[in-house]
């Protein structure tokens, strides 16, 4: 099997997600290494499965939780996790739903070549090609350019968005090897141009670049990429979601602020004491958080190694997975209320149920709490505000002190250990939030 043609088996981590050389000194040390007993490997993968297709979700989750998941087949199960696929599915269901999402997705890229024919062609768009008032820009570099007037709000809103996509695009993940085909780049720029068209309502906003590229890399068919990509958004799109009032993170922040408040005062304090005269800090809810706006919006790209960063996705989505997601997530909008709550929580004393849970998801669950804006990255910030308390405490004097602070953690952050000590950080709070 091979994935992007990128090697499979027992190839060197490094195999998988080529470096360019001249980056090597420059990106962050990766610590994760597939480990023999604990990384879910092709062959318990594989043994995971029924005859029929059915998949053993339980035996899956905890050997993620354990250990991640090896390079080699990483798209397959992300696709499970993100709620691409029923685990009690067959192999003909996922065929069939494959299929049809697959020509879903190639009539919305259709759609969006009528508009742009630079979709679809293994090249993008990095310069304006419309102006603000519809009008085609006709000294464009691109080597096309709108013939007509643009006047639908919806087609020139989603034009004036393509180059900026594109120029984001050429800043992704660059240091990797895959990147340099722009026709890889090109695959990158399509899933998010398609996506901004469909979903007219968030459009794109700078960050889900970071978000999608993995997809991109790890799953060799555009409309596979696409709809992993798509339900990874359907977790984080409201953190891209912003006014001239509020940010998309905004409640995430306050969540954040909460949590610190309740399990160590004193370091809430003392960031609240550094922002008290800071104007945002004042007007947004736990804007004395800002700092973690970047970490909270991109799910700790920056923060991690790219290979580190996949690692700690699996390993969060592992932890919070609800194996109900698939039928959540394709149940109508018009769904009873009542029907979703009964579908999304069994009885606390089913052991066998609770299995096919997250270490993280699971607590709700027994507790019957379903705050649904208390996910695990607000708990994984929080764990690493804790490992930097004393020096937060000890040296912060504002705001640049802070994401110093925090900047010099890059790179030198154990994915596994951030997550253990969010979980501690999440029961902690629970415990003392009863009270």
């Amino acid at each position: 099997m091979v994935l992007c043609g990128i090697p499979t088996g027992d190839a060197e981590i490094g195999d998988f997600y080529p470096i360019r050389p001249e980056c090597q000194a420059d990106v962050p040390k990766t610590r994760f290494r597939p480990r023999a007993g604990k990384t879910l490997s092709a062959r318990r993968w594989h043994a995971a499965f029924s005859e029929d297709g059915h998949l053993d979700i339980a035996k899956v989750l905890r050997r993620i939780q354990r250990g991640g998941v090896h390079p080699a087949i990483k798209g397959l199960v992300w696709e499970f996790l993100l709620g691409c696929f029923d685990p009690n599915s067959t192999f003909e269901d996922r065929n069939e739903i494959r299929q049809r999402r697959r020509e879903q997705y190639n009539n919305w890229k259709a759609e969006c070549k009528e508009m742009c024919p630079i979709i679809g062609s293994g090249s993008f768009i990095k310069t304006p090609v419309i102006g603000d008032d519809g009008h085609p820009i006709t000294d464009s570099d691109e080597g096309w350019h709108a013939s007509d007037v643009v006047i639908d709000k919806k087609v020139l809103q989603w034009m004036l968005t393509l180059h900026q996509i594109g120029l984001d695009v050429v800043r992704t993940d660059q240091s990797l090897e895959f990147y340099q085909n722009e026709v890889n780049s090109a695959k990158l720029w399509d899933i998010l141009a398609v996506y901004s068209w469909v979903d007219m309502d968030i459009g794109y906003m700078q960050g889900m670049n970071d978000i999608c590229s993995p997809m991109v890399i790890l799953l060799e068919n555009d409309a596979d990429a696409y709809w992993c990509f798509e339900h990874a958004m359907r977790r984080l799109r409201e953190n891209f979601r912003t006014s001239t009032t509020s940010i998309g993170v905004q409640t995430q922040l306050s969540t954040l602020s909460q949590v610190i408040k309740t399990v160590d005062p004193k370091l809430h304090q003392h960031l609240v004491n550094l922002f008290s005269d800071w104007i945002f800090a004042e007007d947004l809810d736990g804007g004395e958080y800002l700092f973690a706006f970047r970490m909270l919006m991109v799910l700790f790209r920056r923060e991690f190694s790219f290979v580190d960063s996949l690692y700690l996705w699996e390993l969060m989505w592992a932890m919070e997975y609800n194996p109900n997601i698939f039928t959540m997530y394709e149940e109508s909008k018009e769904a009873d209320e009542e029907e979703e709550k009964e579908v999304a929580a069994p009885a606390s004393n089913n052991k066998q149920q609770l299995q096919q849970y997250g270490k993280f998801e699971r607590k709700y669950v027994q507790t019957g709490i379903t705050d649904q804006h208390s996910a695990l990255s607000i708990f994984l910030v929080a764990s690493i505000l804790e490992a930097k308390n004393k020096k937060i405490l000890k040296e912060a004097k504002g705001l640049d002190d802070v994401v110093q602070i925090l900047g010099d953690a890059t790179g030198n952050l154990d994915a596994k250990k951030v997550c253990q000590e969010a979980l501690k950080i999440h029961k902690k709070y629970l415990s003392q939030a009863k009270k």
